[in-house]
Parts: structure tokens; sequence; C-alpha cells
């Protein structure tokens, strides 16, 4: 039987490739090391003549400028040979002073205002974001991507239990709502600079035009003709008697006529007139009701137990429960199909957004503006508070992690340092010895 092979993580593996390269230059800079040490101690044995004397200065300061580099890369990250040499674990030992440095550096350079939106202004994200909406092929994969995340949601919202606890929560909040401040705030903010005026105005000309109508007037005589006789049975009878039925009908028509001619009389008197009684009686009620719901708590309570029992009644819970049904189902089945109407819309409506973005330069000027400027004031907001965290996450991170985290991403790089160090000490070497020589061979001529 086959056992199925592990499959590690990209991130793991990652580390792994790292790791393994670590060692591996590690392993050629050792080696490198022993070859010099080798060689040197070969050239001394050979003797300091001939080619074995310039084999020796090579040996002798390749391996000095060795030991010197591999001291430096190892006093990074660690006390090399465990010794308590002054100056070695570089990187542990100032762990929290790397970590304010860290956390200053990207606090000046990333999230200075000035520089962020210079950097902002630059990149334009009004035009970008008109460049990414009018492409396709983006926003058919932004809508794809989204309609999957909705099906997702709607399935997750099938949950009994989380349905509940929704529905709960929403309850609860509707209770501990004050509908009575709620509205008044509302009506003080609908009625400002005189806007209930307004609304009077409207209403009162719509209540002149269905006077004026034949329909209406017809509708209030018929009215007026039966309260009569349902009222006055023996006035009515005694017109029958006289054989004068129609009598009673002229008459409500005649009151109809004049009640119309009265009421359009007197709403074409409130409309001309700001200082109508009626209309500052109206201005003063509307105001003395927004006042009451704010500071009255008898009228306050009235509006809370109105609100309780709308909320607790078993046909609003029934009809809640049946839309949210219906929704989520529609939801279902339009999400599930690949050409949702909904995905459709809202593609349609992304790409006519950006065309428009696209060809009104005041427009993306403007949404520039305010991205700049709320961008300034978040990072305002911010900087102090993420260079904080920066510094704080660093100063929490386990020292021997952080170290082997820091030498398996860079310490590759510091490993070519000792071989550079290694071969370059060992020119270094002969150059220096070659000049040695040709100092001696001159002394003789010199004197």
């Amino acid at each position: 039987m086959n056992t199925p092979a592990t499959i590690m993580p990209p991130t793991v593996l990652a580390q792994d490739d790292r790791l393994r390269s670590l060692r591996r230059m590690k392993g050629w800079a050792l080696t490198l090391l022993f070859v010099v040490v080798a060689g040197l101690g070969l050239a001394t044995v050979m003797g300091e003549h001939g080619m074995w004397a310039w084999i020796k200065a090579f040996c002798e300061a390749a391996a000095v400028g060795a030991v010197a580099d591999w001291f430096a890369v190892v006093a990074l990250f660690r006390r090399p040979l465990g010794l308590p040499i002054p100056h070695t674990a570089i990187i542990p030992s100032n762990k929290n002073r790397i970590a304010d440095n860290l956390a200053i550096f990207v606090r000046d350079h990333f999230l200075e205002p000035s520089v962020l939106l210079d950097k902002l202004s630059v990149f334009d994200p009004a035009m970008r974001l008109a460049q990414w909406l009018t492409d396709p092929a983006r926003v058919h994969n932004f809508v794809g991507t989204a309609r999957k995340i909705g099906l997702q949601a709607v399935d997750f919202l099938d949950d009994a239990i989380l349905q509940q606890a929704f529905k709960t929560l929403v309850l609860d909040a509707l209770h501990r709502w004050d509908a009575a401040q709620s509205a008044g705030q509302v009506l003080a903010l609908l009625t400002r600079e005189g806007r209930h005026d307004e609304l009077l105005n409207l209403a009162l000309e719509k209540l002149g035009h269905l006077t004026k109508y034949g329909k209406t007037k017809a509708k209030v005589s018929d009215l007026i003709a039966r309260y009569i006789k349902q009222e006055w049975p023996k006035v009515s009878w005694a017109f029958n008697l006289a054989d004068q039925v129609n009598t009673i009908d002229s008459i409500s028509a005649y009151l109809a006529n004049k009640i119309n001619l009265a009421m359009t009389q007197e709403f074409g008197d409130i409309l001309q007139n700001p200082n109508h009684p009626l209309r500052i009686s109206y201005g003063e009620g509307v105001n003395d009701f927004i006042h009451k719901l704010c500071v009255d708590p008898d009228l306050g309570q009235r509006v809370q137990e109105i609100k309780v029992k709308i909320i607790d009644h078993p046909s609003v819970h029934t009809y809640i429960d049946g839309l949210v049904h219906e929704v989520k189902d529609w939801l279902r089945r339009d999400l599930t199909r690949e050409d949702s109407r909904l995905a459709q819309h809202i593609q349609s409506s992304l790409m006519e957004i950006g065309t428009k973005l696209a060809a009104d330069p005041e427009l993306r000027e403007s949404i520039n503006g305010h991205v700049l400027s709320a961008a300034g004031e978040l990072v305002g907001n911010l900087r102090a508070g993420v260079t904080e965290h920066i510094a704080q996450t660093i100063k929490d991170w386990d020292e021997t992690k952080m170290v082997r985290e820091m030498e398996v991403n860079v310490g590759k790089d510091l490993q070519y340092i000792r071989v550079s160090g290694t071969l370059v000490g060992g020119m270094v070497g002969l150059a220096l010895y070659g000049l040695g020589s040709a100092l001696t061979s001159l002394m003789p001529h010199i004197r």
C-alpha cells in the first residue's frame, strides 16, 4: 500500500530552500578557509622561497580575512564561540533599539502625511479607478468573485442558530432604541428652515385643486344628502309627502358648492398669507410636538409602548421571517446562475461609473481631493498607533526565532562576504608581499 506524499505549504518549502542555500554557502566559506589554512601550513613547511613564498603570503592574508569576516558575520547574530566578547550578538542585544528605529523609519518615510499625499497625488487614484472599471475582463472577474462570496454568505445565513442569534440581536437593539428621541431629532431636521411650511403649501395646493373638481363636489353633495336623510328623517319624510324629494338633493348641492368655495378661498388665504393664524398655529403645533417628543416622558413612554407592540407582534415576526426566506431564496437562485441578473447589473453599473469617471476630469479631481483629504486625516490619526504597533511587535518577538529568521533570509549573502573576504584578503597579501619584495630589492641601490 502506497503512503500518500505529504504536501508542504509554499512558505515552508521556501524557507527550507533558503535554509539549504544558507548551509551550502556556509560549507563553501568553511571549505575555502580550510583550503587556505592548509595552503599556509604547506607553504610554511616547504620554505619561504620562490613560489611557496607567494603561496604563503596569499594563504596567510586569506586566512586572516576569512577569520575576520567569519567573526563579523557571526557577531551580527550571536556571540562567536559563545565568548562574552563586547559588541557581539548585535541584533538580539539591540532588538529594542532596532524595533524603535525601524518603527521611526516607517513612520517618517511611509506614514509622513506630506510624503504619502505627494505619492498619492502622482498616483492619481481616480484615474486608476476609472481605468480599472472600464476594463471588462477585470470587472467581470471581480463581479464573479463577489458573486461566489455572496452565495457563500447566503448559505452561511442558512444556519438556524445564526438566524436566531441575528434576529435576537436586531430585536434587542430595537427594544433599546429610543424611538421618541429619534423621531424628534428627525422631525427637527425635516422642519429646519421652514421646510414644514413647504409641506403645508403642497398639501393646501393639492386640496384646493381637488375642491375644484365636479366629482369632489358631487361626493360632498351626496354625503350631505345622506346625512340629512339619516339624521333628520322627519324632514326627509315631509319633503317626500310634498313630492319634493329632489329638494334635498338641491339643498345638498347648494351647500356643497358653498363649502367648496369657502374651502378654496380659505386655502388661498393661507397660501398667500405667511402670517395666517392657521399657518402660525400649524407651525407652533409642529414645534410643540417635536419638543414634547424630546422632553416629555409621558409621550416618550407612549411612543415606546407603540414601538414595542409593533416589534413584538407575532404577525410582524412572521412577516419578517417570510420576507427573509424569500429574499434569501431569490438571491441563492440568482447567484447560482452564471448569468446572474444581480451580477450583470453590478457589472454594468461599475463599468458605467468607470466610463463616467474617465470622461469627467472635474469629477476625478473632486474624488482625488477627497481621497487625499481622507488619507491625510487617516494617516494623521493612525501614525502614532502604527509606529507603536510595529515597535512593540518586534520587541515581543522571540530573540532566537528572530535571529534565525533574519539569518535564513540574509545569511546566504553574508556567506558570500566571507568567501569574498577570503579571496580579497589573499589578493591583498599577494600585493603586500610583492610590494615588500620590490622595496627589498631596491634598498641596495638606494643606499
